[in-house]
């Protein structure tokens, strides 16, 4: 199987991280990049092997060695970083691996004003966040057929897990009650994404497009009353989505308001997220799981 081989993450952030920490504890070889050195230096005390995407005989060793390779860093200005290093990289090695997994965001489908969104809808992305995307996914697809690899490419919502939730920020007091009527969108818990990612790994599809979600697509303002409301905590204080103290990260979310289909990564990979709905994953990190 594809999944077997060792495994090459460009970006080792939070899915990036995840992913390498699921790929060794299965007994695979693993390598992330980062352009930090204390980020690499992290990489390396966790047993995973480090690479600053800068040096391009280090990457280009990685990539030969690699039968599967994720890309998950974001898009720049100058577009995707991953693509500027790893292509050449992979020329040089003369490589051709198993699967290669671009991580994209369901922003590419722009506003459906609480409609449904599908991997074959046309793209219409209302940010600049979200054109870049739409821009590098393009680029990976067509350097996959051009150079004959495995390229699917993965739309992820907002990713949420341990760290990184309504919890930490409701029992941090930094949490926001932010209510945009008709405003909906999906999530996604960590762990469920990287399974979605394995799943495609054992069953790669050439020039794929997967929507990796929940099943639950839910206004933020009605996740993070009902989870204040499980943790006993008061509810924080009540802004508009445009106030200064919303992150950019976070007011990107309330630009779109759409339902997000995941009937094709379970009809194809056999995928079904652990955390069905927002109310299991936040469970989970109540629970200290992961």
């Amino acid at each position: 199987m594809a999944s077997a081989g060792p495994l090459l993450v460009f970006g080792a952030g939070y899915l990036g991280r995840r992913a390498l920490d699921a790929a060794r504890a299965l007994g695979r070889a693993t390598v992330g990049t980062s352009r930090q050195a204390e980020t690499r230096a992290g990489l390396e005390a966790a047993g995973h092997a480090a690479v600053d995407p800068a040096d391009p005989a280090a990457l280009e060793v990685a990539v030969a060695g690699a039968s599967a390779i994720l890309i998950t860093a974001a898009p720049d200005a100058d577009g995707c970083p991953g693509l500027r290093a790893l292509i050449p990289a992979l020329s040089q090695a003369g490589a051709y691996p198993d699967w290669i997994g671009y991580i994209s965001s369901t922003g590419v489908y722009g506003d459906r004003d609480g409609g449904w969104a599908f991997e074959d809808d046309p793209l219409n992305a209302a940010a600049l966040e979200g054109a870049r995307r739409v821009q590098a996914e393009r680029g990976w697809l067509d350097a996959g057929r051009g150079m004959g690899l495995t390229v699917q490419v993965f739309r992820l919502p907002a990713i949420y897990g341990p760290g990184r939730s309504p919890v930490e920020r409701l029992r941090e007091g930094t949490a926001r009650l932010v209510r945009k009527p008709g405003q909906i969108f999906n999530r996604i818990y960590v762990d469920d994404a990287v399974d979605g990612l394995f799943a495609s790994m054992d069953r790669p599809h050439p020039g794929r497009a997967y929507n990796l979600v929940d099943d639950a697509p839910a206004p933020a303002d009605v996740v993070l009353e009902w989870t204040a409301r499980r943790l006993g905590l008061p509810l924080p204080p009540e802004v508009d989505w445009t106030d200064p103290s919303v992150s950019e990260a976070m007011r990107r979310f309330y630009l779109d308001s759409k339902r997000v289909s995941n009937a094709r990564a379970k009809a194809e990979l056999g995928w079904r997220p652990a955390h069905p709905t927002w109310r299991e994953g936040v469970e989970a990190v109540i629970r200290g799981e992961g």
